[in-house]
């Protein structure tokens, strides 16, 4: 029998409780009523805040537990968690301590899929190098006409367990993979990459060494082949003593040792190349890389070194000659009198920010702040005083960067700090301080939760109030 035969026996008539009704944990019950699991559906939220979604719910024969009390009692068989939901909270603990079983959409996938795993995580670069895996992977099978069928889902796209009955093994599933995803993992993909490890998401984790270890599980399981770590990160390059797989060290910024690796790929004078212990070959100019900055360069490196020996060095330049990017990530907007305005709500941290002020040659009117993660901001005064023309402070973040700023020994005054206590208030602000030529961008450095759902709707949201200039 099948795996995913073997599942479908053992969830029939099988209690289970879906934890946290999201955009993951939906299609998921679905999928397992669809089984004949008998579902209980359990949320913070109340009904009057879910609405039609808890109605249509009930409608399907799920039982619904919502509000404070929502872990109350949780005895079922199987227990699925949503991503942001610790999976040490104390009634997870009992409930397993009791036989129930806990794990998540995305640990069964991993369970029952049966193609090779392409998976991305880091603090910085995760979605455009997702993406980017997926784009060559899926452009190689129409170029070449393999038949094969590239799924892409995790952290972003939509949830690919219920997509499992189609995925045979001659396709890929590239997904990106977050810290709270990794948190519980038991099994690790066939290629792997972590971009890098920065301090992000301590308002969640325990701590630094909690949150690196969660981004170590894409790898420390069985399954894991092959991996790409990033040289230039010393929190990365140490993970390479952690393995016996294969692994290709990227970077942008110095020439790799070979050192526990087979290959490394680098920048070597703006080309990008691919070395091993017989020699180099080219791989792509820098220059035919349509997507701004050297972070992108370390994406490109990324998702080649990810795929290679699957995809084609004629696919890998026909990408980066036509690729525009991703929704949110150094997006333009539009050019308002003169000036242009792009949206990079996906930098929700001070390394994601550097990354995306780096990638323009001007400086620029920076909008920042956000949701507090309990990250340190220091790090981000550098790059405002090197990259800013004046910065647009506004959200539970502000007074903290403001701090970072001005405490810097390196600030003089410039660039010029400006506060405003709403989100419209702070992109009038940028409008109304603009001048032909130059250049606004909403970098937050900052989580969105403080007045968004997420990153999208903050992002849309900036782009609904610069479309409305003029108006």
């Amino acid at each position: 029998m099948s795996k995913l035969t073997d599942f479908y026996s053992y969830i029939k008539n099988k209690t289970v409780s879906v934890v946290g009704i999201g955009i993951s944990n939906t299609p998921l019950i679905d999928f397992l009523i669809s089984h004949g699991a008998i579902v209980t559906a359990r949320d913070m939220k109340t009904a009057d805040k879910l609405g039609d979604l808890a109605t249509s719910l009930e409608k399907k024969g799920v039982r619904l537990i919502l509000g404070e009390g929502y872990l109350d009692d949780i005895n079922d068989e199987l227990i699925f968690r949503a991503p942001g939901i610790r999976p040490d909270r104390p009634e997870f603990l009992e409930a397993t301590a009791r036989g129930s079983k806990l794990t998540s959409e995305m640990e069964l996938f991993f369970e029952l899929c049966p193609c090779r795993i392409f998976a991305v995580t880091g603090s910085d670069g995760k979605t455009t190098t997702t993406t980017l895996t997926y784009t060559f992977l899926r452009r190689e099978a129409e170029r070449t006409g393999s038949g094969a069928i590239v799924y892409v889902g995790g952290n972003i796209g939509k949830p690919l367990l219920p997509e499992i009955d189609s995925i045979r093994e001659s396709d890929f599933a590239v997904v990106e993979l977050s810290s709270f995803q990794l948190q519980s993992m038991k099994r690790s993909p066939f290629a792997a990459a972590i971009t890098n490890v920065t301090p992000n998401h301590l308002n969640w984790h325990t701590g630094m060494e909690e949150y690196t270890k969660a981004k170590e599980n894409i790898f420390l399981h069985p399954g894991n082949e092959r991996l790409v770590l990033n040289w230039g990160c010393e929190a990365t390059r140490e993970m390479a003593e952690l393995t016996n797989a294969d692994i290709t060290f990227f970077s942008a910024k110095s020439e790799p040792e070979l050192k526990n690796a087979s290959a490394a790929i680098y920048d070597r004078d703006g080309v990008i190349v691919r070395k091993t212990e017989s020699g180099e070959e080219k791989i792509l100019d820098v220059a035919d890389i349509k997507l701004p900055g050297r972070h992108n360069v370390e994406n490109y490196m990324t998702a080649i070194a990810l795929t290679w020996g699957y995809v084609s060095q004629e696919t890998i330049i026909e990408t980066a000659r036509s690729f525009g990017g991703v929704e949110h990530r150094c997006e333009l907007v539009r050019e308002f009198e003169g000036v242009k305005y792009y949206n990079s709500s996906i930098d929700s941290s001070p390394t994601r920010t550097e990354a995306a002020l780096r990638a323009f040659n001007q400086k620029l009117i920076v909008i920042c702040g956000g949701y507090d993660k309990h990250i340190p901001y220091d790090p981000l005064a550098k790059p405002l005083i090197d990259c800013a023309k004046s910065v647009i402070l506004t959200g539970a973040t502000a007074p903290k960067i403001k701090a970072a700023l001005e405490g810097s020994p390196e600030y003089n005054g410039q660039p010029p700090i400006i506060e405003c206590e709403s989100f419209e208030g702070a992109v009038e602000t940028a409008r109304l301080t603009a001048k032909p030529g130059d250049i606004v961008i909403l970098s937050p450095a900052s989580a969105s939760f403080d007045r968004f759902k997420n990153f999208e709707e903050r992002g849309n949201y900036f782009k609904q109030l610069v479309n409305e200039f003029g108006k």
